[in-house]
């Protein structure tokens, strides 16, 4: 078997999709498994959609979510350049051989004949309109004519009426096309750019690339590369068609209706990585047992092209993502995880409540609150009153004591608890003991009393346990936030 080389060849005309990410996924793995080449390739033709930095933040995003590759526009191999704009020379070369074996054909129609000629097969009632060949019809002497003329002209793809267009694919086996529902496409344009048609299938031959794996929305292009594969007397590559993303529940592709949909919108509502690449390898692939929590080397360990879904559609589910995320963010160590959020906060400029804190700390914080969490986006609302005194509400801290009399009876007991207990005593089971034998002793019911004290010393309803709580503001810190909870 010839080394195996896949690519990703990302168009510079906006933000990279999650969807994209997936197939980058797919495409290193199967390279990484078999010792291969993952090439970056990018497909800068349609110059009329074109973002500037484009370019740099798909490469950049690529990198972020843990990809490198063997050859790109940035890591120059024998196959070079890696850019389509870069390579305008070798389509125009590619083009004249396909026009002199008879395989494309220059044509001269203007944008008005086109429409014309679009209306007039839509009032006939075609299923969808077609190029009609009128230019393939034109002699050779006609066509000079035009070039001298100074006539536009786009170069087509001839394809031959009547016949039948065989390929397959791994994931839908074997497929037939007829070759009369297969338009003339354009295989260059006017302005000397090749289209994707022509561009991909050159280029992929060019830099020996083995396995093309994309979504399978392209899957009623391949049998016009095919035909290009044929025409120029080339073996076409091992096609694998993926299965797009949709909505969970829905038959429609991801929107943003329904959340982010952009690689780069994930990290910045703070997923992890690992936690996604985790997520985007089961939408498509099972690796046929009960694992469902991958590495990326154990994915690309166990990854098999034998195990794509054959399906139109896969569902993102967001749900699953996040509950994904919080098992990664419950399993990290608290410093990894503390490392995380300060330098997501630091990319997106995000201000944390950290204070001038020691790091044993911050660390301990983090360790308490790390099994609520589930993005690191949610980190300052979660650790907000461990740095700063909580804004009370009157109303909340009365609620569960049903009256101000009765909060600030609970309120000062705890006081005069906590106050004799040592300060090299105060540690959790310490401070829980005393809590309770205070709450027993005077007939308290315990949810009104610790409640009571948790919105006291947090200003909040749901916390970790509020005697964790106590042990890390320490005892100072404690009583001075039940004394300002009995002022209020």
């Amino acid at each position: 078997m010839s080394v195996v080389r896949t690519r990703m060849a990302p168009s510079p005309t906006g933000e990279y999709h999650i969807g994209h990410i997936r197939t980058v996924l797919y495409n290193y793995a199967l390279a990484k498994k078999n010792q291969g080449q993952f090439i970056i390739r990018i497909e800068d033709t349609d110059q009329e959609r074109l973002v500037p930095g484009a370019v740099q933040r798909i490469l950049n995003i690529i990198r972020q979510y843990g990809f490198d590759w063997d050859e790109g526009p940035d890591k120059e191999g024998k196959f070079g350049p890696y850019v389509q704009s870069e390579r305008l020379d070798i389509y125009q070369d590619y083009v004249q051989k396909l026009i002199d074996g008879g395989f494309a054909y220059r044509c001269f129609c203007t944008k008005d004949d086109l429409e014309q000629m679009r209306a007039e097969q839509r009032e006939k009632g075609l299923a969808k309109t077609m190029y009609d060949g009128r230019c393939r019809k034109l002699s050779e002497n006609e066509v000079q004519k035009n070039i001298k003329q100074g006539k536009s002209f786009v170069v087509r793809l001839k394809v031959p009426a009547d016949g039948t267009v065989k390929f397959s694919d791994v994931v839908y086996g074997e497929l037939e096309f007829d070759t009369n529902e297969i338009d003339d496409t354009v295989l260059l344009k006017s302005d000397g750019y090749p289209t994707y048609h022509l561009a991909v299938v050159v280029d992929d031959h060019l830099m020996e690339i083995t396995h093309i794996l994309r979504g399978n929305d392209w899957l009623p292009s391949t049998p016009k590369h095919i035909l290009l594969y044929s025409a120029f007397g080339w073996k076409p590559p091992v096609y694998v068609h993926l299965p797009n993303l949709k909505e969970q529940g829905e038959n429609k592709k991801l929107s943003k209706r329904f959340g982010s949909v952009y690689a780069e919108e994930f990290l910045k509502e703070g997923y992890l990585v690992e936690a996604l690449l985790n997520f985007l390898m089961f939408l498509g692939w099972n690796p046929g047992g009960d694992k469902e929590i991958y590495s990326l080397d154990e994915f690309i360990e166990d990854f098999s092209l034998e195990r794509i879904h054959k399906t139109d559609l896969v569902a993102f589910d967001r749900e699953k993502l996040l509950w994904l995320n919080g098992y990664y963010i419950r399993n990290m160590d608290n410093d990894k995880l503390f490392e995380e959020v300060v330098a997501w906060a630091k990319k997106y400029d995000v201000k944390l409540p950290d204070g001038s804190f020691t790091a044993d700390y911050k660390e301990e914080v983090i360790g308490l609150i790390k099994e609520r969490m589930k993005k690191l986006s949610e980190y300052s609302a979660l650790v907000h009153y461990f740095y700063t005194d909580p804004t009370l509400n009157k109303k909340l801290l009365s609620k569960y004591a049903k009256s101000p009399a009765r909060t600030a009876e609970i309120l000062q007991g705890f006081y005069e608890t906590f106050s004799v207990l040592p300060e090299d005593e105060w540690r959790v089971e310490n401070i829980e003991g005393a809590a309770h034998d205070f709450v027993e002793k005077n007939g308290f019911k315990n949810k009104e009393a610790f409640m009571t004290l948790r919105i006291a010393v947090t200003g909040e309803e749901a916390t970790p346990p509020i005697f964790d709580i106590l042990k890390v503001l320490g005892k100072e810190r404690s009583l001075e936030r039940i004394k300002k909870a009995l002022k209020d």
